[in-house]
């Protein structure tokens, strides 16, 4: 059976109780370039892009009293990865495909003209929200007053999003199968799939850190000049550097210098 077609992964979304505390990371340390934000009930987001047209998106609980969806996700896990989401040209389409490939959408929403959505439960998607969307167009707009001034002139690359899984093959039947991701990489318990545009994620099998869970997104990958600057950046030893989760507001990060060979894995 066919995927969804066209599918490109736009962003990972990484939730906090603020986003400025995501920001002086994201924007400043990783100098992602700012592309815009906007309130609604439940949340406030705004995005920023890397070097290689991935993107993240900041999320803070806001008039959570008349949506609490993020709000319950914090007081549960705390902050961290929310949510991956994928863009597609034809929602109604992808919805199809979604069902004939046995999994069920939920929360589909397709008033508005300029942004139509659905997500798969983590429950049927490996352990992470997963929201496929359509969009009239990006955000854009001027890098917003008060960010932390970018560390370096160039934007880091957001390489890939690490997501560890407790079946390869159920990864595989949702990002592969579902939403079309390549195979370009593997090694021994992991492959990486891409997606046009620069999107990536790489498929862990197994490991305790699941406690039982059918997956979770592990860290996030960069590519930076002078990664040793970061704070918290700590050597690995084999030229790569790591940041822990409890650094970083809940998200892991391993920092590749520019230029590194990533082909081991």
């Amino acid at each position: 059976m066919d995927p969804i077609p066209d599918t490109t992964l736009d962003h990972v979304a990484v939730a906090a109780e603020r986003q400025d505390d995501l920001w002086p990371r994201y924007a400043g340390e990783l100098a992602g370039r700012w592309l815009g934000g906007g309130w609604t009930v439940g949340f406030g987001s705004a995005q920023v892009a890397y070097a290689n047209g991935m993107k993240l998106e900041a999320l803070e609980p806001h008039q959570w009293e008349r949506n609490d969806f993020l709000r319950r996700f914090l007081d549960r896990n705390g902050p961290g990865p929310h949510h991956l989401t994928f863009k597609v040209p034809d929602i109604n389409q992808a919805l199809e495909t979604a069902t004939a490939h046995g999994f069920t959408p939920i929360g589909v929403d397709l008033r508005d003209p300029d942004w139509k959505e659905s997500f798969l439960h983590p429950k049927d998607a490996t352990g992470v929200v997963v929201q496929i969307a359509w969009s009239a167009g990006d955000w854009s707009g001027q890098r917003r007053e008060g960010l932390p001034p970018p560390r370096t002139a160039a934007p880091a690359a957001l390489l890939h999003v690490a997501h560890r899984v407790a079946s390869m093959r159920a990864g595989r039947r949702l990002f592969e199968g579902l939403l079309g991701g390549a195979p370009v990489a593997d090694g021994d318990g992991w492959v990486e799939l891409a997606w046009p545009g620069g999107g990536r994620v790489r498929l862990l099998e197994g490991g305790a850190a699941l406690d039982g869970r059918p997956g979770r997104i592990s860290h996030l990958a960069f590519a930076c000049q002078r990664p040793e600057e970061l704070s918290d950046a700590v050597p690995t030893g084999d030229g790569t550097y790591v940041v822990e989760a409890g650094h970083n507001h809940g998200t892991g990060l391993v920092l590749w210098p520019e230029g590194y060979d990533r082909s081991h894995g």
